[in-house]
């Protein structure tokens, strides 16, 4: 079967630009746009605003990559598929804001493919995705509301999709090292393909379209929240532990790391500023202390 890879390539193309325009709109700020190449083969167009009244960092990056041979990262659970030529595409974003009562959130959603060597294999591509919130001071309101758009933009490829990619996302974004997860979760899944390749891709579709719906309102409702630097000093320790987790534990730094992905566009998730303070934690009592109840898997809708 020959995979339109065209035409899943349009559409990321199209969300990245929808995604842009929507926090365009909200920050008042225009995205930079850098269009890249890689010498191994394919590209794309990394778009990024930095020091926003409201985004301090936000990157909304399109790629469409290939090479040829899998990295470890990405064959480690596939064997039988090592050595194969392969290709991937999909849109990637994090976004750091400037006020720690607006939450960071990260979105992925995206496709790959190993391509058939000899005349008796088949291309083999599954889908993944996913989108997480990681709040410094939790309003329940923003984590229910973001659990449900994320809840129905599920529903209607099956009722099972919500609870079990939900409990995927608690159990990946996890530090074991810190004994928390990386915030209140959302939903994460990969190796998507059993369903068939158009209802796989309309499933990541999906995903995709529902990110600014989960996202804008919570940014709208708390971007012009009073804070102090005692709010902005535990923010940036909070986001040590999101740079922990992307240099340690996330799959996608990885698999760039290792394909010989573009080092820019891959650590363009980190936030621009953070902080470690040895053995630190927050007064009891305090609403940085409240954030700790959170950081376990509980469900919100």
């Amino acid at each position: 079967m020959s995979l339109p890879i065209d035409t899943v390539q349009a559409y990321f193309r199209q969300l990245q630009s929808h995604i842009v325009d929507t926090l365009e709109q909200l920050d008042g700020t225009p995205f930079e746009s850098d269009q890249w190449d890689r010498p191994e083969g394919g590209g794309g167009l990394s778009r990024l605003l930095e020091n926003g009244p409201v985004f301090e960092r936000a990157a909304v990056l399109f790629s469409h990559v290939k090479g040829h041979t899998l990295p470890p990262s990405a064959s480690a659970h596939r064997p039988e598929l090592a050595g194969r030529p392969w290709e991937a595409m999909g849109v990637s974003l994090v976004i750091h804001p400037r006020n720690p009562f607006v939450p960071t959130t990260h979105m992925n959603v995206r496709m790959f493919v190993a391509q058939a060597q000899t005349a008796d294999q088949d291309d083999v591509f599954w889908f993944g995705g996913g989108l997480d919130l990681t709040p410094y001071y939790l309003h329940e309101d923003d984590a229910r509301h973001f659990h449900q758009v994320c809840h129905d933009a599920l529903a209607p490829h099956g009722a099972d999709y919500y609870p079990r990619y939900k409990r995927w996302c608690d159990e990946y974004f996890y530090l074991k090292h810190r004994n928390e997860t990386r915030g209140i979760g959302g939903i994460f899944y990969d190796d998507l393909n059993e369903p068939g390749f158009e209802a796989s891709f309309a499933l990541t579709r999906s995903v995709g379209n529902s990110f600014t719906d989960a996202y804008a309102p919570i940014v709208r409702a708390r971007m012009d929240q009073e804070y102090t630097q005692a709010h902005r000093d535990f923010q940036a320790i909070r986001r040590g532990r999101y740079v922990e987790f992307n240099l340690v534990f996330d799959r996608g730094t990885l698999f760039g790391l290792q394909s010989g992905g573009r080092t820019e566009s891959i650590l363009l998730s980190m936030p621009p500023q953070a902080n470690w303070r040895y053995n630190w934690s927050p007064e009891p009592g305090t609403p940085e202390a409240a954030l700790a109840q959170y950081l376990v898997p509980r469900e919100w809708i």
